[in-house]
């Protein structure tokens, strides 16, 4: 982690004063795993991204842990239909390693869209 403090502060409120959650770190390493997926997925299909732009947020309750995900992604993708990237995106969430190690997180959403 480089040295990057995680606090209970940083979970809970939002001033964090330059640490971290869990929280954001699963946010930024599924983002990361499903970008790659995805990239992965068009790649094969013959549609390799020239850029995608991801984000996740991490919903977190005391007393209940995590309870959604939110993912976000745009790409710029040569070749390609709205309709396409929304199934190889589906696809990446389904099947990133990350995205398969929160399947008890009770939501998980995706908004992918075409830049």
């Amino acid at each position: 982690m480089g040295g990057q403090t995680v606090s209970w502060k940083a979970r809970s409120t939002d001033e964090a004063g330059g640490s971290t959650s869990p929280e954001e770190l699963i946010a930024a390493a599924h983002a990361a795993c499903f970008s790659m997926a995805l990239s992965s997925g068009l790649s094969k299909e013959g549609h390799p991204p020239d850029e995608l732009k991801t984000s996740a947020t991490v919903t977190f309750q005391p007393g209940e842990g995590i309870v959604k995900i939110a993912l976000a992604v745009e790409g710029n993708v040569p070749g390609i239909d709205a309709a396409a990237f929304q199934t190889a995106a589906e696809v990446a969430k389904e099947n990133c390693p990350v995205s398969k190690a929160l399947a008890g997180v009770p939501e998980i959403t995706l908004a992918a869209t075409l830049a």
